[in-house]
Parts: C-alpha cells; sequence; structure tokens
C-alpha cells in the first residue's frame, strides 16, 4: 500500500503562533519538532495497517521545516521549493491513500493561524463557486487523480472544514480554537496516540478510490492587492471578475499547477508577513 503524507505546519500539536512556524520566530525549533513528532505518528499508523510504500511532501512555507534526520527511518521526504504541484508534490494516481497532516482552515475562518496560502494576500478562494481553502483544493485535486484522501490532522475548524467537503474522512482535532492565535490544547502523548490510531483505523479497509476525473474545474482567488490580479491577467485563460478577483478554468490537477504560478506571481509584488 502507497501512502502520500501532506504535511503543513498550523495544525500541528501545540502551536498557535506565528513565531511557532516562521523560520526565525522564537519557538520555530520547537515547532519544527513538535511537527515531525505528528506526521511519525501518522506514519506509525500506516505501517501498522500496511503501509509499504510512504513519501512525506513538507508543505508548510519555505517547505525545509522538516529534518530528515527527525523523519520516521520508513518514510521518504520530499522537501525545498519550487514544487511544481507544491503542497502535493510527488502525489500520483498510484498512491493509494492521502494523509493531510497539521493542516488549518481557510482564510476568513475562525481556526488556528487561519488563511489560505498566503496570509492576507489571499482573501478569498472559490472552487467551482464554492469557497475553498488548502483543505478543499487539495481533496479535489488528490480526487482527480483518483487517490482519496482519509485522514487529516489539525485543529477543530480544520476537521470541521474537511467534515464539509467529505464527511467519509477522518478527522483528529489536536487543539481547539479559541481564537486565530489562542487554543486549547490536547496533551502531547494523546494527541499523538490519536493520530497514529485514527490513521491505521482509517487505512485498515482498502481505501475506497475515486474515479479519476479529467472534469474541467473552475478556481477564483481574491487578492488583497489589485495590482496582483491585474498583472495575472497577463497569464492567457485568466480573467477578472473585478479589480481584485481573477479566475481560470481547467483540469485539477493542472488547475493546482497554474494556480502556483499565480502565488509566485504575488509573492513578487508584494513582501508582507503570512499573519499579519
Amino acid at each position: 500500500m502507497r501512502i502520500y503524507i501532506s504535511v503543513d505546519m498550523e495544525g500541528v500539536t501545540g502551536l498557535v503562533d506565528a513565531d511557532d512556524v516562521q523560520p526565525g520566530g522564537r519557538d520555530y525549533e520547537r515547532g519544527r519538532a513538535k511537527m515531525a513528532e505528528d506526521v511519525n505518528a501518522a506514519v506509525r499508523g500506516a505501517l501498522s495497517a500496511g503501509a509499504d510504500d510512504i513519501l512525506v511532501n513538507d508543505a508548510h512555507g519555505p517547505m525545509r521545516n522538516l529534518l530528515p534526520e527527525a523523519l520516521h527511518p520508513a518514510a521518504r521526504l520530499v522537501r525545498g521549493r519550487p514544487k511544481q504541484l507544491g503542497m502535493l508534490e510527488g502525489l500520483t494516481g498510484e498512491h493509494d491513500a492521502v494523509l493531510c497532516v497539521g493542516y488549518h482552515a481557510r482564510a476568513g475562518a475562525p481556526g488556528v493561524l487561519s488563511h489560505s496560502f498566503m496570509g492576507h494576500e489571499i482573501e478569498d478562494m472559490w472552487l467551482d463557486g464554492r469557497p475553498v481553502g488548502e483543505i478543499g483544493l487539495a481533496h479535489a485535486t488528490a480526487a482527480a487523480l483518483g487517490v482519496p484522501v482519509v485522514a487529516l490532522t489539525g485543529d477543530d475548524a480544520a476537521c470541521a472544514e474537511m467534515t464539509e467537503w467529505d464527511a467519509s474522512v477522518a478527522t483528529v482535532p489536536v487543539k481547539y480554537a479559541r481564537d486565530r492565535f489562542a487554543a486549547e490544547l490536547l496533551p502531547e502523548a494523546e494527541a499523538r496516540e490519536a493520530i497514529e490510531e485514527t490513521v491505521a483505523d482509517a487505512l485498515a479497509p482498502a481505501p475506497r478510490r475515486p474515479a479519476p476525473s479529467a472534469a474541467e474545474a473552475t478556481l477564483a482567488v481574491r487578492w488583497q492587492s489589485a495590482s496582483v490580479a491585474q498583472t495575472l491577467l497577463g497569464i492567457p485563460g485568466v480573467t477578472a471578475d473585478d479589480a481584485r478577483t481573477v479566475r481560470a478554468a481547467g483540469p485539477l490537477p493542472a488547475l493546482y499547477r497554474q494556480f502556483g504560478v499565480w502565488m509566485r506571481v504575488a509573492a513578487s509584488l508584494t513582501n508582507q508577513a503570512p499573519y499579519c
């Protein structure tokens, strides 16, 4: 059984603040150690369910957060950037299941460190008219490849968002949001035991694979900056809804890859901290 793990950082056990998840933050080194502990719990769960091939993608920020020596030796690591498929780099239709570890709620949601991909640079996103963030876009892209998302860990807001997309996905709330930078934390040992057990249970029956799809999807993004939106209009197929909102249509995962280009354009035009 081939398992793919996309691991973000904001939804990791114990982390609540930008200083926990940003390189240079006073608690970042502590945060990256906890990130490894959460993903290793997921790896142990996958192994106990019979996984014999596990690929982990460091999907947070600079994508160099996980230290290779801290990762479970049974897993391989995709590290660094740029990556054409970003948070899903390395995922193919040959995988049997996706695990999303340390994920967070979309921009505007009352969750811990909630945002969509680029802090406050992205105000809203819609996939086929439905509000979406990192969770929904990852789920839809994996489904288009014919691979099911079977488990997600994060705060209670992230878990609720995943359930809205697909109630069959097992979720593990490792903390409960009190505000955007505050949470009630599960004891660490309890949280990691829950991750391991939930992943094992989610993978115990053979995951039901969705049919791969080349159907066209439409992604719309409202940017904080009109400059970003206007610059993106230079990309063929990108159209404007208004001065700050652009959209494009195409099959996933190609549309996901194009969105990665949009973010690189936006990063070249802005220089703001992600959690202001």
